[in-house]
């Protein structure tokens, strides 16, 4: 049997995906789904949180690697992240697993790193299973993308937010820049309800800005155009996948399949 028969037989013509969200965050736990609504409209597929877990930093501490001896090869919190995801693809052929971190200011210079560490949890543990589970980064965080969407975030909060006209993602602090402009924001309800409306066509409608962002739906769609007769090329419009850039970290994974 060649592979694309192996395909054929792996994903039926009419598939649909489910993608389990493993998260860092409160907010991303209870409302991070909402992000991808635009992609759940295709009906060929649907976002869920399967587990929150602690966010990783580089290990620069040379007790910490030693203390990895008797045969193993990754820290335990790490084997927990892709334990996570093996469970949750070992059920179905057509589930896919994205881990999605913050990548605040103070580790940016670090990405590359932190980077490796998510993927080496995952890959010792998924092996053959791997190229089904990807790594994502919000930018600087999650509210980082409401000030794409002033629109839907001055409705929502009532208050009156210019368009920088900047990438987003080059944000220092999104979260402190809007409790400047709102006191009272609260991270988890107010930013659910700016997530039931965000605008992801019109926050992704720049070329030249939120590189990470467009990279994770990139992956998302590059799943759904590979392993199914969807007609992805509405959705490669939508999120300027043809044009727009490309996270230079996260976006090696977009030829792993």
């Amino acid at each position: 049997m060649t592979e694309q028969d192996t395909q054929s037989a792996e994903y039926p013509q009419y598939a649909f995906f489910r993608f389990g969200l493993i998260v860092t965050g409160e907010t991303e736990e209870q409302h991070l789904p909402k992000l991808f609504k635009s992609l759940e409209q295709s009906g060929t597929c649907n976002f869920k949180v399967i587990r929150r877990v602690d966010q990783l930093k580089v290990i620069t501490s040379v007790s910490r690697l030693k203390g990895l001896g008797n045969g193993k090869k990754i820290p335990s919190k790490d084997e927990k992240i892709g334990l996570t995801a093996r469970y949750n693809l070992t059920t179905d052929a057509c589930d896919f697993v994205l881990l999605i971190d913050d990548l605040e200011y103070d580790r940016r210079d670090q990405a590359q790193q932190v980077f490796d560490r998510y993927r080496l949890a995952l890959d010792t543990v998924l092996n053959t299973l791997k190229h089904r589970a990807s790594v994502h980064f919000l930018v600087n965080m999650l509210e980082a993308y409401y000030f794409a969407d002033v629109k839907t975030t001055n409705a929502v909060l009532g208050i009156s937010l210019l368009d920088r006209g900047n990438d987003v993602e080059t944000i220092r602090n999104p979260k402190s820049d809007l409790r400047k402009e709102y006191q009272g924001f609260r991270e988890i309800d107010d930013g659910g309800r700016i997530l039931d409306q965000i605008d992801i066509e019109h926050v992704l409608s720049r070329p030249d800005a939120c590189a990470s962002l467009r990279t994770l739906f990139a992956w998302c769609v590059k799943v759904l155009a590979k392993y199914s007769d969807y007609d992805c090329a509405d959705l490669d419009d939508k999120y300027r996948l043809h044009d727009g850039i490309l996270s230079v970290v996260t976006g090696t994974q977009l030829n792993n399949f």
